[in-house]
């Protein structure tokens, strides 16, 4: 690859990195100043892409005079409408898991809770890595200063000394642990080499961002506004922060039941408005005051109740931001928590089958036994969209997330895989044979409509109700909830209304 004119400085190398095709992209290099030694050095900048995940600046700096050399990774694309957490289970000499890739952006921190130690977003700025190559760079970090140190502080020294042997006994895979990958912006990314399989050692969550984390990442954020005479207001306020933090700030299991007030889905207003009047046109729309998700400017939200048949009340909201012009929707479930879950299972044998309404909430699993795929709650949060949409976002969701499918680097077997998987995924959109699709929901929010007038007649589509195991009312925080004092004064004010 040739390198092209030197340029005058890093943004302009990559804004004329960014006008080219992604696929031909030159190499470029600059003279940069080297933090070492204070000599000149040189800078090469490629933008480049992992396929199926996003497109990336890659730069590697080399001084000629004291060999210093380091490598950055800068995003090219956009932030992520939602944060994302990487949770990674360790066993115990399993090496294939150490050797996994990760990309941790600038904005992103690593937690290793058994060791009680963070990797700040400031230090390994923009690093594509594998979870061993992390550790052992964090380990040599820390060993840098430890001369100084033992002069110094000699009881701090041995502490990071003994600190140490655990981090690269970690590091060679000799003990267990858990490795978390938290990034507000949305563009960090662990390697699952089971892809599109659900991977058993690694569980992915997308969080909204909290007012802070926002303000961090560049946006605008007025952290002083709090809607204090707004009870709701503020139990979603908390609910956003609780969930985008991972910190847990009431009771056990009242984050849960919050979670399942949640909104179902998000996505186009107009959209939603033309798959839902269908059933029911909205009366009236009821406006009220809000706050923008993106910039945190003051808002109007647009909100009306209706029914869908065989399924259930529910809300559609939708806002607009006139200052940065950022626009969203959401359908809100109506109504009490159902006392069970709810198993729709649908035979798609035609075109007809593939056009039906399909609503599906974020507490939602998707299962698709032909294809051996099965997508745990949270995947994809709620949409409102088709069978065959919804089928279409499950693969193009499993691109995007599995970056390192069809990279140089991977084996035969594995690109065989994806390779058939896209070929079984085809012949069931393509209807060439028969295929069943599962939507077990422990909170009753989804719904795939019925060809039919009546449910009754539909013979493909089948609705069952379930028993809620304990894990899942658990995770869901239902086994914490205590009502009876709610009971208790129901049922006193229903006895002083019969004696009078």
């Amino acid at each position: 690859m040739e390198s092209s004119e030197a340029l005058a400085d890093i943004r302009s190398a990559a804004d004329t990195i960014s006008a080219e095709d992604a696929s031909g992209s030159p190499l470029h290099e600059i003279e940069s100043l080297c933090m070492r030694c204070g000599e000149n050095g040189i800078t090469r900048i490629l933008l480049t892409r992992i396929p199926h995940f996003k497109e990336l600046v890659l730069m590697a700096f080399e001084c000629p005079h004291c060999y210093e050399r380091n490598n950055e990774v800068q995003f090219a694309g956009e932030l992520q409408p939602r944060g994302c957490s990487y949770h990674l289970k360790v066993p115990s000499g399993d090496l294939q898991i150490l050797n996994r890739q990760v990309v941790k952006s600038d904005s992103a921190t690593i937690k290793i809770p058994e060791l009680d130690f963070e990797i700040p977003p400031e230090a390994q700025r923009g690093t594509l890595s594998t979870v061993e190559g992390i550790l052992k760079r964090a380990a040599d970090g820390l060993v840098t200063l430890q001369e100084e140190r033992r002069k110094v502080d000699p009881g701090t020294a041995e502490a990071i000394d003994n600190f140490l042997i655990n981090l690269r006994s970690f590091a060679e895979g000799n003990a267990s642990f858990s490795f978390i990958l938290d990034d507000p912006a949305g563009n960090s990314f662990i390697e699952n080499p089971c892809a599109p399989m659900q991977d058993p050692f690694l569980s992915i969550m997308f969080y909204e961002r909290t007012p802070q984390q926002q303000a961090a990442l560049g946006f605008l954020a007025d952290t002083s506004e709090e809607t204090e005479n707004n009870s709701e207001s503020n139990f979603q306020t908390e609910e956003v922060r609780s969930s985008g933090s991972g910190a847990q700030g009431f009771p056990h299991g009242l984050v849960g039941a919050v979670a399942g007030r949640r909104a179902i889905a998000q996505g186009n207003s107009d959209q939603f408005a033309a798959a839902l009047c269908r059933y029911s046109a909205p009366e009236e729309v009821e406006t009220l005051p809000s706050t923008c998700g993106a910039c945190g400017a003051a808002c109007v939200t647009n909100f009306y109740a209706t029914k869908i048949p065989y399924f259930r009340d529910v809300i559609v909201m939708a806002s607009s931001c006139d200052l940065c012009g950022y626009r969203s929707s959401e359908l809100k479930a109506g109504g009490e928590i159902p006392p069970k879950g709810k198993r729709i299972t649908v035979c798609v044998q035609n075109v007809k089958d593939l056009s039906r309404d399909l609503i599906k909430s974020d507490t939602a699993c998707v299962k698709v036994p032909e294809l051996e795929l099965e997508l745990a709650s949270g995947t994809l949060g709620g949409i409102v969209t088709t069978i065959e949409g919804l089928v279409t976002k499950i693969f193009e969701n499993l691109e995007r997330m599995h970056g390192f499918t069809f990279g140089d680097s991977l084996d035969e077997m594995r690109k065989r895989k994806w390779q058939d998987f896209r070929s079984k995924l085809k012949k069931l959109l393509d209807l060439e044979v028969p295929w069943t699709l599962i939507l077990e929901d422990a909170l009753a929010s989804s719904f795939i409509a019925p060809v039919t007038d009546a449910i009754e007649e539909d013979k493909q589509l089948t609705v069952e109700e379930y028993e809620r195991s304990w894990e899942e009312n658990e995770e869901l925080g239902l086994n914490d909830i205590d009502t009876s004092s709610a009971d208790d004064a129901y049922k006193s004010a229903s006895s002083a209304a019969i004696s009078q």
